[in-house]
């Protein structure tokens, strides 16, 4: 009897090992996505790629960006993505104009930029003042220059799985999740943010068809919005294998909020005060902290989408210099290929 309880015993202390041993596994912190080492990554292919075509006898790809006002994130955003222009070979410029430009003139300036034939690329930064319709400027770039793939053509050949011009910020959370390897087909993912620029694309490019002209991910996708109520959000993200947070709210996504292993993309840029520090930060839209200690995979704020948002823009300027001497159907290979 002594030796079966002893037997009891020692299994019973074998078993609370192995749950110990498991529990500590599963709660390793989660592999932090170096945003900035695969868009050094893509740079490089962007590069070698703007070699080969300016080798071949064509003209460097050029980029023109138009920033009205004195937007202070808006003139820091712009000058990183002329930097990473230069580094990767395409010539760029940044075109000034104040923010009481009326509308019709900020057309008439497209319009010009439109016809031009030195301009293979052109993006006008957003957000614009008040007085301006955004949607109205972003319809007036040409759909063949619109590297940022706001254009109402762009945007519905994407939704239709065709090849075209993809948003810079989605394309980025896409190549993200490829080249880290994470599987999306038949998993369940939500996407907390639903604008028309970033959380429907994304939404989108997850949610689409893998075998159509613009692959797609072919997982179950979730869109959460402003009038989503927290329990609901949370109830649907306790069960998604992929969550990417776009909406714009910090410390919107907490630990209690997913599940072990779940993979959390992090697209929100916000500025917050510290007051530790007394000074400004810049986070996301996750708790960091905690839900590295659950996820699988997590990107950080800075340093994660922000830097492969400006890589897949230059990806987007190549393709626009090259579609520029390309047939209907050898720019949908081309596109196809990319």
């Amino acid at each position: 009897m002594a030796t079966l309880r002893a037997l009891r015993k020692f299994c019973q202390q074998s078993k609370h090992q192995v749950c110990s041993l498991y529990m500590s596994a599963s709660r390793q912190e989660a592999v932090v996505i170096s945003g900035r080492k695969l868009a050094r990554q893509i740079r490089e292919e962007a590069r070698t790629d703007v070699e080969q075509w300016v080798s071949t006898g064509n003209r460097r790809p050029h980029l023109s960006v138009v920033l009205v006002g004195d937007n202070v994130a808006s003139h820091s955003y712009v000058l990183n993505k002329t930097r990473a222009a230069a580094d990767v070979g395409i010539s760029s410029e940044t075109i000034l104009k104040p923010s009481c430009i009326s509308e019709d003139e900020l057309m008439d300036l497209i319009y010009k930029l439109n016809t031009d034939h030195r301009v293979d690329g052109l993006l006008v930064q957003l957000p614009l003042p008040e007085h301006i319709d955004e949607r109205r400027i972003c319809n007036a770039v040409s759909p063949d220059k619109d590297v940022d793939g706001f254009h109402v053509v762009n945007v519905g050949r994407m939704c239709l799985d065709q090849s075209t011009m993809l948003p810079a910020t989605p394309w980025g959370v896409w190549e993200i999740i490829k080249r880290t390897g994470i599987p999306t087909l038949g998993k369940n993912v939500v996407v907390a943010g639903r604008s028309k620029n970033v959380g429907m694309p994304i939404a989108m490019l997850l949610h689409s068809d893998g075998r159509h002209e613009r692959p797609g991910g072919d997982a179950t996708v979730t869109i959460s919005h402003r009038y989503t109520p927290k329990e609901q959000l949370r109830q649907h993200t306790r069960i998604a294998d992929i969550v990417v947070a776009a909406a714009g709210i910090p410390n919107l996504i907490t630990a209690d909020m997913i599940k072990e292993g779940a993979v959390v993309i992090d697209v929100g840029i916000n500025r917050v005060h510290d007051h530790v520090t007394g000074k400004d930060r810049l986070v996301g839209d996750v708790d960091f902290e905690g839900v590295r200690q659950k996820a699988s995979f997590i990107t950080p704020v800075p340093g994660g989408v922000g830097p492969m948002t400006v890589a897949m823009l230059m990806k987007n300027t190549i393709k626009a210099a090259k579609n520029l001497l390309l047939t209907p159907a050898e720019r949908i290979r081309m596109v196809a290929s990319s």
